[in-house]
């Protein structure tokens, strides 16, 4: 598995690579703070972020299908969101977050609204994420 991280900043990859023997099953993340890292690195198109924006269902699917293609793994996770405790608008909060996952055959996107801290709203995203996965993966994705 692999993922492309956004607001969580790694927390995810973290969290899969604390177990020892992870590289089992783990081959690697892309943290993609920046637009143009998600451009060069993850394919994201400009259109996509100029007219969905970074925080969005269109963003995180590109962002799960590159990082699966790039890594050469199974399963990826997506992850892009405002944590806080600014940046965020009335249409996009502080705490929305997009969490996308993918195999070769699909990619399932949902959307979330934590609102607590920065802190929480990462450790929330990256467990979600996780768990999202994991209902994915029984459920033959």
């Amino acid at each position: 598995m692999s993922t492309a991280e956004r607001c969580t900043g790694g927390s995810i990859a973290h969290l899969i690579t604390s177990p020892p023997s992870s590289s089992a099953y783990f081959s690697g993340s892309v943290v993609s703070y920046d637009n143009a890292i998600k451009q060069r690195i993850l394919n994201v198109s400009t259109k996509t972020l100029q007219t969905a924006g970074a925080v969005s269902e269109a963003t995180v699917q590109q962002m799960a299908r590159s990082v699966l293609e790039i890594m050469q793994t199974d399963y990826a996770i997506a992850v892009s969101g405002i944590m806080g405790p600014d940046g965020g608008t009335p249409e996009k909060p502080v705490g929305m977050v997009w969490i996308a996952v993918a195999s070769k055959e699909k990619v399932l996107a949902k959307q979330f609204n934590f609102r607590f801290d920065r802190r929480r709203n990462i450790e929330l995203t990256s467990t979600y994420a996780l768990n999202l996965l994991r209902i994915f993966m029984l459920s033959n994705g």
